[in-house]
C-alpha cells in the first residue's frame, strides 16, 4: 500500500513542527508542560491538517510513554474501556489520543472520566468543532483546552518545499514549483490537503526522463479533474460546507440543497450542518428576519432528537428557508466594530452613573448617581450616556437596508435624534 505523502512527511519531534509556536515555542504554555514531564489531559481543537494528531504523537514520544490511540467514528464504549483495562495495567499514565472526539456521544465520553479523574490515561482530545458545544462539562473541567491556530504561509511554503524534495529525490526527477498561489488557495491551510495536492500533481505530470514544472494552471486543471477523488477521501468536507453556507448567503436554495444533499449522501453528521446553519442565521440574516434564528434552532434541536434519515427534511426545510430570507449583517459588524475599538482602545472606564452600587462607601462616592431609570420616563427612555465619556456617541450598530432594520432605524432616530446619526 503507498502510504500518502502528508504521513511520510509526519513529523516526530517539536523541533520539525511547523506552527502553533504560540503552544510549543520557547517558554509557550504547552512546551513549558512538556519539559516538566507534567503533561495534563487536554482537547486541541483547530481546523483540519494543522498538526493535532502529530502534537499528539509527538508528546507522547518526547515523554516516552504508552500511546493508544482511538477515532470516535470507529471507536465505541466497548473500545474505550478495553483501552482503560490495558492502561491500568501500566505504570506511566498511558496517553490516549481520541480523533474527532465532537462525534462521541455522551455515554461513550462519560466511559472516560473515571479513568481521565484518576490519572489512569492521559487523554488526548482532537476536534475541529468548539468542545463548549461538542464536549460534555465533566470531561472538558478535567481538560485543558489549546487552540491550534491555522497555518501561515510561511509554514506552507516551507512544507511545500519539504515535499518538493522529498518527491525529487523519491521519484528521481527534477520537479519545479514556478508558481504557488493555486496550492496555497486549493490547501485552506490544511496541510495535508495542501501534500496531497503537490503529489497529485506531480503523479499527472510525471513523464519519463522529463523534469516537472508546477504553474497555478496546471495545478487547477489537474485538481478539478480529481475533485471526486477528494470527496471520497474527505479532503472536501469543508469545501463543501463552504459552498453551502455560501449559496444560503448568496440567496440560492436549489444550490443550497444541492450541497445539503451531497453531505448528507457522504454521511455527514447533521448537527454539524444544523450548527453551521445557526451561525449563518446570526451572522447573515440577523435582524432582518429574527425568526431565521428561531427556525434554526428548533432545527438544530429537532436534528438531535431525530437524527437520520428522517432528519434530512427538517435540514432541506431550514435551508430553504434561510437561503430565501432577507439578508443582514448589521450585528455581526456591530459586534466586529466593538470588539476592533476594545483592541484598539482598551478597557474604558465604565461611567460612574451605570455602575453598580451594592454598598454605601459606593453610593458616596459616585457610583449609580444621576442614572435615571428608563421606565420612569414617557416611552420607557429616557437620554443619557451609556458608553465610556471617550468613545460617547460611536455608533457600532448601523442598520442595513431592508424592511425590519430600517424600521429598527426609524425607531433608533426618533430615540436619539442626532447622537448617533441615525
Amino acid at each position: 500500500m503507498l502510504i500518502p505523502l502528508a504521513e511520510q512527511l509526519r513529523p516526530d519531534s517539536l523541533e520539525d513542527y511547523l506552527g502553533q509556536e504560540h503552544l510549543i515555542g520557547k517558554g509557550a504554555i504547552l512546551q513549558r508542560a512538556i519539559e516538566s514531564g507534567n503533561v495534563p489531559s487536554m482537547i486541541l481543537w483547530g481546523s483540519p491538517g494543522i498538526g493535532k494528531t502529530t502534537l499528539a504523537h509527538i508528546i507522547s514520544k518526547q515523554l516516552n510513554r504508552t500511546f493508544y490511540t482511538l477515532s470516535a467514528v470507529s471507536s465505541g464504549v466497548k473500545e474505550v474501556r478495553e483501552v482503560i483495562a490495558k492502561a491500568r495495567e501500566a505504570n506511566d499514565s498511558p496517553f490516549l489520543f481520541i480523533d474527532e472526539i465532537h462525534r462521541f456521544s455522551k455515554s461513550q465520553q462519560d466511559a472516560l472520566l473515571g479513568a481521565v479523574e484518576k490519572g489512569v490515561v492521559t487523554f488526548i482530545g482532537a476536534t475541529t468543532e468548539n468542545p463548549s458545544f461538542e464536549v460534555i462539562s465533566p470531561l472538558l473541567s478535567r481538560c485543558q483546552i489549546y487552540i491550534l491556530r491555522p497555518l501561515e504561509e510561511h509554514h506552507l511554503l516551507k512544507l511545500l518545499e519539504q515535499g518538493r524534495i522529498y518527491l525529487e529525490n523519491n521519484l528521481k526527477t527534477d520537479i519545479e514549483i514556478t508558481e504557488s498561489e493555486a496550492l496555497l488557495r486549493i490547501s485552506g491551510g490544511d496541510a495535508r490537503k495542501l501534500l496531497n495536492a503537490l503529489e497529485l500533481i506531480v503523479t499527472a505530470e510525471l513523464t519519463q526522463g522529463r523534469p516537472v514544472r508546477i504553474t497555478n494552471e496546471n495545478t487547477i486543471k489537474i485538481i478539478q479533474q480529481n475533485l471526486a477523488m477528494y470527496d471520497k477521501t474527505g479532503e472536501m468536507h469543508y469545501d463543501i460546507i463552504s459552498a453551502f453556507i455560501k449559496s444560503m448567503r448568496g440567496s440560492d436554495p436549489n444550490a443550497a440543497v444541492y450541497w445539503l444533499a451531497r453531505m448528507i449522501e457522504a454521511g455527514e453528521d447533521p448537527k454539524f450542518i444544523a450548527r453551521r446553519m445557526l451561525i449563518l442565521a446570526s451572522e447573515d440574516i440577523g435582524n432582518a428576519n429574527p425568526n431565521a434564528l428561531l427556525l434554526a434552532t428548533t432545527c438544530f434541536q429537532a436534528v438531535d432528537v431525530i437524527g437520520y434519515p428522517e432528519c434530512d427534511l427538517i435540514l432541506s426545510q431550514t435551508a430553504v428557508y434561510l437561503s430565501c430570507s432577507v439578508k443582514s449583517n448589521a450585528s455581526y459588524l456591530a459586534i466586529r466594530n466593538a470588539q476592533k475599538s476594545i483592541r484598539e482602545g482598551g478597557d474604558l472606564p465604565v461611567p460612574l452613573h451605570i455602575r453598580n452600587a451594592p454598598t454605601n462607601l459606593m453610593k458616596k462616592i459616585g457610583y449609580g448617581k444621576d442614572y435615571k431609570y428608563a421606565h420612569d420616563f414617557d416611552n420607557n427612555f429616557i437620554e443619557q450616556e451609556f458608553l465610556p465619556e471617550k468613545i460617547k456617541g460611536t455608533k457600532f450598530f448601523d442598520p442595513q437596508n431592508n424592511q425590519r432594520e430600517i424600521e429598527l432605524r426609524a425607531r433608533l432616530k426618533s430615540l436619539w435624534g442626532k447622537k448617533y446619526n441615525y
